[in-house]
């Protein structure tokens, strides 16, 4: 039975007897980032030193932010893991960006090796040093058993954890329980097993590790899981991990304490609520996405921020979501767990367009709180969004499930509580169990 627990809401001003340092790393795009970033922040705010680690595409974000970065790959490698199309493929989007990362993963390795060396003094005020890191942190998972680093596993969306219980929804994986469990297994061991062990067991052999399988569950860290989603999103399960915590969603973003910038602002004072649309921050093959959201956007006689563009849609780079959605109309989106979230904080509609990762289970969990719709990719066109942004637009009962989800989010305490918990985890044992 699993050890799922909730933290309450932390006293912000609590005084934080034994500082730690918090070694934070994560591999992926800015729904990724953002959330560990909006979390090693508010580890600081205790008390705590935090470093992070992520690719230098966000190195300037990390940095106005004035932490201690480390680079773990390229923009070179950033571009070239966002830029094909295998990425935004359901089957083929793991081994694409397991390619991608993989060579940077004994890097990740090798920086925890050198803090922890820079950072060991005798005597018992020695700084306890901890590991965060996603689910694809792999060099964290070898470090934490070669070196003796605790570690905390960093989940932002449900669809990482297997239950047989309840099963996310994942893309090919259909039916009763039973079977969705059979098609999961060979799809662990054929595609991520096959992906991933040939790469990591030799590197494990070589430190003196033995082998590992079912990747899929040897990413949770037994020393403890954070989950930045509530239990009305997605219920505990019995079968979960051991020693997993659940908060909230982390609802952060770059740029949320400064003001919309003023072409933002001007559009948004100059009609009604707009549709916003987007594909994703890293998803460079918008094009049919965008032309669908144009053309809905005359159908519906709405206002949008989409791509390229009438008079009545605008287009721009960045915004943040916490700041544009609750001043719109709907928000058609690819599904990712930051931009579902923002949605639900923000009281409207959603459309969501899911292409690939954990966006089918994201979909369906919209689907059953009823405050949004989804058009499976290859459906995905302008008459078929029209139909979808009438229905939910014209909704009553939309509306009422749209405002009761906002209003479970309004305390925005995610990341505050998510501090709390990694406190917890990390004191409750002195060393981690291989």
């Amino acid at each position: 039975k699993s050890d799922t627990a909730t933290i309450p809401a932390p006293d912000p001003l609590s005084s934080v007897l034994c500082p730690m340092l918090f070694l934070c790393s994560t591999f992926g795009s800015a729904g990724d980032v953002f959330p560990l970033l909006g979390l090693a922040l508010a580890l600081r705010e205790r008390g705590h030193d935090v470093r992070f680690a992520t690719n230098g595409h966000f190195e300037q974000l990390i940095r106005n932010h004035d932490l201690p970065f480390e680079p773990l790959g390229t923009e070179a490698d950033y571009q070239a893991c966002v830029r094909h199309p295998d990425l935004w493929h359901p089957q083929r989007a793991f081994p694409h960006m397991f390619r991608t990362f993989s060579p940077i993963l004994k890097h990740q390795y090798a920086w925890h090796a050198d803090v922890l060396a820079g950072r060991q003094r005798p005597g018992p005020d020695q700084q306890r040093v901890v590991a965060i890191s996603n689910c694809l942190g792999f060099g964290a998972l070898v470090a934490r058993e070669k070196l003796k680093i605790p570690l905390l596993t960093f989940h932002v969306q449900p669809a990482v954890i297997w239950s047989r219980q309840a099963p996310p929804t994942l893309p090919g994986v259909v039916g009763p329980r039973w079977l969705k469990s059979l098609m999961y297994g060979i799809g662990e061991k054929l595609v991520i097993d096959r992906t991933v062990c040939p790469f990591l067991n030799p590197w494990r052999h070589e430190l003196g590790l033995p082998p590992v399988k079912r990747i899929t569950r040897w990413w949770h860290s037994p020393d403890g899981v954070l989950c930045l989603f509530p239990d009305w999103y997605a219920p505990p399960q019995p079968d979960w991990p051991p020693n997993l915590v659940q908060t909230d969603f982390p609802l952060w973003n770059a740029g949320s304490k400064a003001e919309l910038a003023a072409d933002v602002s001007r559009f948004l004072n100059s009609g009604d609520p707009p549709i916003v649309f987007t594909p994703g921050s890293a998803n460079q093959h918008g094009r049919d996405f965008f032309a669908a959201a144009v053309a809905a956007c005359r159908n519906v006689g709405r206002r949008g921020i989409p791509g390229a563009l009438p008079d009545t849609v605008t287009h721009f780079a960045y915004v943040p979501l916490d700041l544009l959605l609750p001043r719109s109309a709907a928000f058609v989106h690819h599904g990712g767990i930051g931009s579902t979230s923002q949605a639900l904080a923000a009281g409207i509609p959603q459309v969501l367009m899911p292409l690939a990762h954990d966006q089918f289970d994201n979909a369906a969990r919209i689907r059953k709180l009823g405050v949004g719709k989804s058009i499976p990719a290859p459906k995905f066109n302008a008459q078929r969004l029209t139909a979808a942004l009438d229905r939910l637009l014209d909704s009553s009962p939309v509306a009422a499930a749209c405002r009761a989800a906002s209003d479970k989010l309004t305390t925005h305490d995610g990341l505050e509580r998510t501090a709390l918990a990694a406190e917890q985890l990390a004191a409750r044992d002195q060393s981690p169990r291989a």
